[in-house]
């Protein structure tokens, strides 16, 4: 009897949505959108580990691996491969070239055939960049016939830019011991399946938990739009003779029927969003269409969760509100919401934390409960709302027109305001509380190179036989290039097999050996030992040394070895320098004049290059040009820092999701506030009816949105502050907070108010028009 009950009042719920007059269908139509916007954000949510798992897998699939870890003799298995990677501005392009063996070599995933000599296999979004205007470096610089494309099994995603380019030169420049040319037998890697860093384990999860409760406070909110409207339709059901019971089972029904078109609405929404997938890639992070799969059980969950949450929220939302039969209790001052039952759900995550605090060290980061205690912390957070904003407008006084026109209305009930508002201070806790943790492990993630910028701002590796003076020459003609300084190393012992003493041979102008070592007089045909204390004194043995042999095997001492006459006296003596990246050169320096001329086969250069930064595209001239000596010349921006991988895709997820996460929560703002302006049309046309200036209307627009934001970033700032400084603590960094960063997010929360009430203006100019006077 009690489910027939639920059932029929459900339905006189959904009655008076569906077949009600404009307004209800209006309200009905905002509260789809509302709950649409979440599911659709929901649904994105549970497809984005699928998405993300198979581009890793893609990624793992065309690694280029070996079954053996010994050098591999050629065969008709086996393919000869070099690591062609480059940039173009700030693009990053992968690129390999390919020299297959035999019959049965291994084919790259997302290729049908190797691709000829000169011809190369690229990936849509390369080929859409080589065809652009702006692309005449890019094209140069890739010399090769595009004669096919990468499938979608070769790639990462549909905006990568990819490219394999056949060739017959990897035999002739095979070097297995340095990494320019490798042999394989297939492509494929097994991924690592050792337990994860627990600090970025932690990151992972706080971001999701910090972008899906905004999300799921934001749902709850929905279902609750045009609830005031709601209420006075049901003291006029009381009137006719029904009970509070019935009357909350048909605002749960109304309720349920936007929870369920707004379903329908999101899932749509995904559908369309996912067809977008492939032509957007924020933040350089793009995804197949057919990758964004949500995952059943959390779709379904979704299905249930969104109308469970309507229903409960408006039942419980009306325990606060007495629908008798002549009006709508609310106009009286209620009593006030008690605080000590807020505070239990931060308590408790924090009593969660709290044994963690003095181990410091981030090894309890993996455990479970500490992501239940930072979402109890997130969720006090809305919880605090409704008492702060209560407390803080209740206190409100005089001041202008419009001050006091917002202030009323939020006295009169501030269940609406609170609600825009919630989504906003959940989402800058979690901010405050991630950007803190972010901040006391950036160090252990982000480390310096040594590079020393002020000293070179490239450098390009050129491969073995360049001519000592053909490289750095032709660099330092191009535009952009103010000036260049080459050296070229190899090894060097005292005999041609098995040296008993060896070390490193730099050869380099006197002004190139000056960025490496400290000479006293320098001139070409000089020698000199700088010993490396890593090395100990093999250079001051070789320097005194008749006769050294320049290794043509790159530090095996197998093949045939270069003889190299020292000077009459030995080598003179220097000390050794960091050079502009950071390392040492110890060990022997020569000039050109000193070393003989068959040498330039063993050597392998690097040349420094100094950028005048102020002509465009420098650093693509300088690939170009280094391209142009050799397809395994490689041109490297310099750079202070460089960044743990998986650490910078972390923090790229979270802008990502802050991003679409932000535009929700604006979304849902401007949502409730036209629900608010639909109703109070008639009242807000009697006030412009009677004199009062649009201006003043506008601004009470604005203080009735911005209070309960700027009341509710109080709370949230204190609790992101202190769940970051516990999350510090048990990382085993200090305890501070970045305030400019904080300020920042404080303001985007400021921010989106401002936008929502610049939004609402056109729609209250239509309703204070005359014709807002006229009721039914």
């Amino acid at each position: 009897m009690k489910l027939r009950c639920w059932i029929r009042d459900l339905g006189l719920g959904a009655r008076f949505v569906l077949a009600g007059g404009p307004a209800d269908r209006l309200r009905g139509l905002l509260t789809a959108v509302g709950a649409g916007l979440g599911v659709a954000l929901l649904l994105l949510a549970t497809a984005l580990p699928h998405a993300l798992s198979a581009r890793d897998q893609r990624g793992l699939a065309r690694q280029e691996t070996s079954r053996s870890a010994r050098p591999m003799p050629a065969s008709d298995r086996t393919l000869l491969i070099a690591d062609v990677d480059t940039r173009f501005r700030e693009s990053g392009i992968r690129g390999r070239l390919l020299e297959p063996e035999g019959a049965n070599s291994p084919l790259p995933p997302g290729l049908s055939s190797f691709p000829a000599p000169g011809e190369m296999a690229v990936s849509p979004a390369l080929e859409r960049l080589l065809r652009s205007p702006g692309a005449r470096l890019l094209r140069e610089r890739l010399p090769y016939h595009v004669t096919g494309t990468i499938a979608e099994a070769g790639l990462v995603g549909p905006d990568e830019l990819a490219y394999y380019a056949g060739t017959r030169q990897l035999s002739q420049k095979e070097r297995g011991s340095n990494g320019f040319v490798s042999r394989i037998d297939h492509f494929g890697a097994v991924p690592d399946a050792r337990r994860g860093d627990p600090v970025l384990l932690l990151l992972t999860l706080l971001v999701v938990v910090a972008l899906l409760t905004p999300i799921g406070v934001f749902v709850a909110a929905a279902v609750r739009f045009g609830g005031e409207r709601r209420d006075r339709r049901l003291a006029a059901l009381r009137l006719v003779g029904a009970d509070a019971h019935t009357a909350r089972r048909i605002a749960a029904g109304e309720s349920l029927v936007g929870a369920l078109l707004g379903l329908v609405l999101g899932a749509g929404l995904f559908v369309l969003g996912r067809r977008l997938a492939g032509h957007v890639a924020p933040f350089g992070v793009s995804v197949f269409p057919s990758d964004l799969v949500p995952a059943p059980l959390l779709a379904a969950l979704v299905a249930v969760a969104v109308p469970g949450a309507a229903v409960g929220v408006t039942v419980l939302a009306l325990r606060r509100v007495t629908a008798e039969p002549l009006g709508v209790v609310r106009s009286v001052r209620p009593a006030g919401r008690r605080l000590w039952w807020r505070l239990l759900l931060p308590a408790a995550g924090f009593v969660l934390l709290a044994p963690e605090l003095g181990r410091g060290d981030g090894q309890s980061f993996h455990r479970s409960y500490v992501v239940t205690a930072s979402v109890l912390v997130l969720l006090g957070v809305t919880a605090l709302l409704p008492w702060a904003v209560d407390r803080f407008v209740g206190r409100l006084g005089g001041g202008p027109l419009s001050w006091q026109l917002a202030v009323r209305r939020l006295q009169s009930g501030t269940d609406s305001a609170g609600r825009g508002a919630a989504g906003i201070t959940v989402a800058v806790a979690g901010a405050i509380a991630l950007q803190m943790l972010f901040a006391a492990v950036d160090a252990d993630y982000v480390k310096s190179t040594g590079d020393d910028l002020s000293r070179a701002q490239m450098v390009v590796m050129l491969p073995p036989g360049t001519s000592l003076s053909e490289g750095s020459a032709r660099l330092a003609r191009v535009r952009g290039v103010r000036g260049t300084d080459a050296l070229y190393s190899a090894a060097v012992g005292d005999s041609a097999r098995d040296p008993g003493v060896s070390a490193e041979l730099t050869v380099g102008s006197c002004a190139a050996l000056r960025e490496v070592a400290r000479l006293d007089s320098c001139r070409d045909g000089d020698v000199f030992a700088a010993p490396d204390p890593s090395a100990g004194s093999a250079a001051t043995t070789l320097g005194r040394a008749g006769t050294l042999y320049i290794d043509s095997s790159y530090g095996s001492y197998t093949g045939l070895q270069i003889p190299f006459r020292m000077p009459a006296g030995g080598a003179k003596r220097a000390s050794a320098r960091p050079d502009p990246a950071g390392s040492l050169h110890g060990g022997i320096l020569a000039t050109p004049g000193a070393v003989p001329g068959a040498a330039s086969a063993a050597l392998q250069g690097t040349v420094y290059v100094r950028l005048d930064e102020a002509v465009p595209d420098a650093r693509d001239e300088v690939r170009t040009a280094a391209a142009a000596l050799g397809p395994l010349a490689d041109a490297v921006t310099m750079v202070a820092t460089r960044e743990s991988a998986r650490y910078a895709s972390i923090r790229t997820a979270l802008f990502i999701g802050a991003a679409l996460v932000s535009a929700l929560i604006g979304a849902g703002l401007l949502v409730s506030q036209l629900e608010q302006l639909q109703d109070r049309g008639p009242l807000l046309a009697f006030l412009r009816a009677l004199g009062t200036p649009r201006r003043t209307l506008g601004l009470s627009l604005l203080w009735q949105t911005a209070l309960p934001v700027a009341v509710g970033l109080l709370p949230a700032a204190a609790t992101g502050l202190a769940l970051g400084a516990v999350l510090q603590r048990m990382s085993g960094g200090p305890v501070r907070a970045d305030w400019p960063a904080l300020c920042v997010l404080g303001g985007i929360g400021a921010s989106l108010a401002l936008l929502v009430t610049v939004l609402s203006v056109p729609v209250l100019l239509r309703l204070v028009r005359a014709e807002g006077l006229r009721t039914e």
